[in-house]
């Protein structure tokens, strides 16, 4: 039994011992290495600087106009971005084609913006990149007087009865509403005319509940206030596109939304049957400089924002990385298939942005340092030897020019010479593999400093002494 314990004892301070010796041997080495190791740490850090620049505190997103529903999505996504540390300043705008005009312009400060498929063409872009879509817009028209059926609905365009004669508000010129009415209406057929008024979408809701017009084209989300306070409306109608499958070959871009009867209003069932209506989609699109971690602070955005279930989407379907129309950006791509990072998961932004970071230049610094690293123990080894070989140098050069020209004068000053050879003995730290050549050279020095004190020429005996040696016995 005692045995064991004293074999565990030597076991653990074996051990011990082993972990100071390495530990020693590194803090000497970095005493020794640090300059080395500080030039690549400084380059790396350069390097890293300018290759990975840190991201943005402040953000500017391009959203809408003031009170609609992008103005109300934007603020959620302020909120959002506020709560780890970013500022997203929002930039009210007259619609879509602004929005779009802003990311276009390479010299404009906006990064981010809300923008209605088919409010602009993609070819046409340049810089911009999407990060998916993040909601259905659906196409709302409501008119006043007689509910028209949609078999009457097919002979409009024979008898031109409603469009070619009804004052129509079709948004204002630039917004999402304007591109989608003016798709919708061509592709029926219909030209711009001078009954067909460029009102806002708050302009438009009061001058239809007042009877001052006679419909209004209104792409807005279900939840948007104006919208439902025309869907609350009993005199007022909505238009269903009994020809959606038609709408969605000519116009790619639009999604067919089902309303099953009565899922507006069950108490008036409304509507009273089922219907279809047809959708944009939004885009959340970007400058394809924005740093990658932004982009994937977006999606996080879009993902706790939008993901949410509503009327027309389900929990998760946004965002949606399909036929969004612009190129999507890598940083989606890896989303869609990988989430965000997991650092971004558990812990807060900009730590974990800090620690991706860090990881860029630590891998690249450990790649360059390592091999150095392994080079350094000889180098040091080379270095030491040079340093025994120089004291061993001055001290054969000490004891020739004893032995050739010896005074006894000049003892002491030749003592006082060994001991200052002897201290900057002492001052080198060797491994334990120059260990011998340490103490050999501390040895020579003593045996020279012993010759000098017999009090006779030290490396030449008495011609006495050498005769009785040397005598027959």
């Amino acid at each position: 039994m005692g045995s064991i314990k004293q074999d565990l004892k030597e076991t653990c301070l074996g051990l011990f011992e082993t972990a100071q010796e390495k530990y020693d041997d590194f803090v000497q080495f970095l005493r020794e290495a640090w300059p080395i190791l500080a030039i690549l740490l400084v380059g790396l850090v350069g390097v890293w600087w300018y290759a990975d620049p840190p991201p943005p505190r402040n953000v500017i997103m391009a959203t809408g106009q003031p009170g609609g529903s992008y103005d109300a999505l934007g603020k959620k996504y302020a909120a959002f971005f506020e709560k780890k540390g970013i500022t997203l300043e929002l930039l009210p705008t007259q619609g879509a084609e602004e929005n779009v005009a802003h990311l276009a312009d390479r010299n404009d400060p906006v990064q981010a913006a809300f923008a209605q498929a088919g409010t602009f063409n993609p070819q046409e872009l340049t810089g911009v990149l999407s990060l998916g879509t993040i909601a259905y817009n659906p196409i709302w028209l409501f008119y006043r007087g007689p509910e028209v059926k949609g078999s009457d609905f097919q002979a409009i365009k024979a008898r031109a009865n409603f469009f070619l004669n009804a004052r129509i508000s079709v948004g204002t010129k630039g917004s999402g509403t304007y591109a989608q009415a003016m798709h919708i209406l061509k592709a029926n057929g219909f030209q711009e005319g001078p009954h067909f008024l460029n009102l806002s979408t708050p302009e438009s809701v009061a001058a239809l509940q007042k009877g001052e017009i006679d419909a209004a084209f209104i792409v807005d989300a279900y939840e948007a206030p104006n919208v439902q306070k025309l869907l609350a409306d009993p005199k007022l109608h909505l238009a269903t596109f009994d020809r959606a499958q038609a709408y969605a070959r000519l116009l790619p871009y639009m999604q067919i939304l089902d309303v099953p009867e009565g899922a507006f209003s069950l108490t008036r069932n409304f509507p009273p049957t089922d219907i279809k209506l047809m959708a944009a989609t939004t885009n959340l699109l970007i400058d394809d400089r924005m740093h990658p971690a932004l982009q994937f602070l977006f999606l996080e955005a879009a993902r706790e924002i939008n993901g949410k279930a509503s009327f027309f989407s389900g929990q998760g379907e946004f965002p949606s990385f399909r036929k969004s129309g612009v190129p999507q950006s890598p940083v989606s791509l890896h989303y869609e298939k990988n989430g965000s990072p997991l650092l971004m998961l558990y812990f807060p932004f900009w730590l974990a942005e800090l620690i991706d970071r860090l990881i860029f230049v630590l891998l690249p610094f450990c790649a360059l340092a390592y091999p150095v690293l392994l080079s350094l123990p000889g180098y040091r080894n080379k270095l030491m030897r040079r340093k025994l070989d120089k004291l061993y140098g001055i001290l054969k050069t000490y004891e020739q020019e004893l032995t050739e020209r010896f005074l006894p004068e000049v003892k002491d000053e030749y003592l006082k010479k060994l001991d200052l050879l002897e201290y900057q003995a002492l001052q080198l730290r060797v491994s334990k593999s120059l260990s011998g050549d340490y103490y050999a050279l501390r040895t020579s020095i003593d045996y020279v400093r012993n010759c000098l004190n017999r009090g006779v020429h030290p490396y030449q005996a008495r011609e006495d002494l050498t005769a009785v040696q040397v005598a027959p016995i």
